[in-house]
C-alpha cells in the first residue's frame, strides 16, 4: 500500500499524562488500531486530549509526539509515546516488532519502504464498511520500523488521500526504474 508523505515523517521520529488505568483517558492504542476507524473528528478529539495531557515534541519534521509517564499496553505490546503526523494517529511500540505486530493484527508486507525511511513495513486497509471517507481516500492500520525510530515501531491508523496515494505510487515507480 502506498504511504502518505506525512506518515513518512512519523517514521523519522526517534509532561505528565493520564494514567493507563484512568477510565477517562483516551485509548490511544485502540486509535492506533483504527478502533474506531480514522475520522477527522476522532483524530481532533484525541489530539485535543493529548494536548491537555502533555507538551508535544514537535522537533521531528512536523509530527507531534507525546511522551506518556506510564506505558500503555495491549496484546503484549507496550508504548510510551503517542504520535500525530498528518492524517495518522499512532503509538510508538517498544522494540523493533513490526513483524510481530503484523502477525497479531493481520497486516501484510508493504511493497515500498517510504523511499528508504522504513526498513520494514506492514499494512492492512480497513474493510469497505469502515472506510468512512472513501471518496477522499483510504484508511489503513500500519506497522513500520526503521533505524531512525531508535528501537521503536510505529503502529498507526492512517488516512491516505487518493492524491497522495497516486503520487507515492508514481514516486515509488520512478525510483525503482534504472
Amino acid at each position: 500500500m502506498p504511504i502518505l508523505p506525512s506518515a513518512a515523517l512519523a517514521l523519522l521520529l526517534a509532561g505528565p499524562a493520564a494514567s493507563a488505568d484512568d477510565p477517562a483517558a483516551p485509548d490511544f492504542f485502540a486509535a492506533a488500531l483504527c478502533q474506531p476507524p480514522y475520522s477527522i473528528d476522532g483524530a481532533t478529539t484525541l489530539y485535543e486530549a493529548a494536548e491537555k495531557l502533555a507538551k508535544p515534541d514537535t522537533s521531528m519534521l512536523g509530527a507531534a509526539v507525546y511522551h506518556l509517564p506510564a506505558a500503555i499496553e495491549r496484546d503484549g505490546f507496550a508504548a510510551r509515546d503517542v504520535v500525530f503526523a498528518g492524517m495518522a494517529v499512532g503509538v510508538l511500540v517498544e522494540g523493533e516488532v513490526a513483524a510481530r505486530l503484523a502477525q497479531r493484527y493481520e497486516l501484510t508486507p508493504e511493497t515500498g519502504h517510504l523511499l528508504g525511511a522504513s526498513s520494514l513495513g506492514f499494512s492492512r486497509q480497513l474493510p469497505e464498511a469502515q472506510q468512512g471517507m472513501k471518496a477522499l481516500g483510504l484508511i489503513s492500520i500500519v506497522a513500520r520500523q526503521g533505524p531512525a525510530m531508535q528501537g521503536k515501531t510505529l503502529l498507526a491508523c492512517e488516512f491516505v488521500s487518493n492524491e497522495d496515494r497516486e503520487a507515492m505510487e508514481e514516486l515509488e515507480k520512478s525510483s525503482s526504474q534504472p
